[in-house]
């Protein structure tokens, strides 16, 4: 019986006579949701205001127990992030709790997981960093001298890059990007450039393993196998500095130094032994002579007495005996003029007592045969 009234005309007047309930129906669930996002925003706020507390007043309290100082200033120094950290998980859930259209609702959500992602890895830089200061300040304490100044910058640089490597995977893997391809194809360049460059990478090795090994420092001075000598200026991935003393400038690939004996004058203190090797005519007394050359070595500044000065007789020369006196100065650059100074004082002492220094001569003796 009902049927009917199912005309066209009854159809449209039941579709206005319902059409202002199905629109207010659709905004009371937007306002819904929007207020449940701000309740998640809101709730969140709270907990990252909590969390500050509890890590600015109780963290203190219970990393303070720790032997080491390397827990209280990795807490102080993420703790910041940290904070926005939960703030900005907040705003993730909030967004994805509308009912926003599906590329918007991508955008959006997809824009706040980027800044959550580089939040989390400025937190894991500043633990990094921290732990990386504790370590050199350890060494320092331990060694009595600071670490190379590339040290640390080269750790610096290398954690960064793996760091934003880790941050661009994950944040391709959250956009359903293919990764596997990505690293084939990274794989394949780096065996390019491995091959194309290899003496390069080599240099950069063996530089990153001098900084690591430490057989030298920037401001050491260093003996090389082919005799040259010289100050340590930089050390740096492809090639190390050394100034001569000749006020020229040595630039030594790291591979080559790596693979070579290199003698460290500098190394373990800045003390070194000078040498002074001198011949006396036979017949000189050799008491006398020992002592003339102890007595040269006193009132010299850059002599050390603790070890003391010793004198030798070494040889028996051709024409004169040798004798040498062993001495040892306070700083390897003061050895050149300590030991002019003191070959002044042994001729003034030698002329003084008596002592000759005989040349060299030979003895011809001439036959006539009859």
């Amino acid at each position: 019986m009902w049927i009917p009234f199912l005309n066209g005309s009854s159809v449209t007047r039941f579709l206005e006579i319902f059409q202002p309930d199905m629109e207010s129906e659709r905004i009371f669930s937007l306002g819904l949701d929007l207020l449940l996002a701000v309740l998640i925003v809101t709730a969140f706020w709270g907990m990252s205001r909590l969390a500050r507390y509890l890590m600015t007043f109780w963290g203190p309290r219970i990393v303070r127990l720790s032997k080491t100082d390397l827990d209280d200033r990795i807490l102080a120094r993420i703790t910041p992030p940290i904070e926005l950290l939960v703030l900005f998980v907040g705003v993730y859930l909030a967004i994805r709790s509308l009912g926003l259209p599906e590329k918007i609702l991508a955008f959006s959500s997809g824009l706040v997981f980027v800044i959550n992602v580089m939040i989390f890895c400025n937190i894991a830089y500043r633990a990094v960093d921290e732990l990386l200061a504790w370590h050199l300040r350890r060494a320092e304490k331990k060694s009595g001298a600071g670490m190379d100044a590339q040290v640390a910058p080269l750790v610096r640089k290398v954690s960064t890059v793996f760091l934003a490597c880790a941050a661009l995977f994950v944040i391709l893997k959250h956009f359903n990007y293919d990764i596997l391809s990505l690293v084939t194809a990274l794989g394949l360049g780096s065996l390019a450039i491995g091959l194309a460059a290899k003496d390069t990478l080599s240099n950069m090795i063996s530089g990153f393993t001098l900084m690591i090994d430490r057989p030298f420092r920037i401001g050491d001075r260093i003996q090389l196998m082919s005799g040259k000598t010289g100050d340590v200026v930089d050390i740096g991935l492809r090639s190390t500095r050394i100034k001569t003393p000749e006020n020229t400038l040595l630039i030594i690939p790291n591979a080559e130094l790596c693979n070579s004996t290199v003698h460290n004058i500098a190394f373990p203190d800045s003390r070194s032994q000078g040498n002074v090797t001198i011949a006396v005519a036979y017949g000189a007394d050799v008491d006398l002579v020992k002592s003339l050359l102890l007595e040269s070595t006193r009132g010299d500044s850059d002599i050390l007495q603790d070890p003391a000065p010793q004198a030798f007789f070494v040889s028996f020369g051709e024409n004169a005996m040798m004798m040498a006196l062993t001495f040892w100065v306070e700083d390897y650059t003061r050895l050149f003029t300590a030991t002019d100074r003191l070959n002044s004082r042994i001729l003034a002492c030698f002329e003084k007592n008596g002592i000759r220094i005989p040349y060299p001569t030979r003895r011809i003796l001439l036959e006539r045969e009859e």
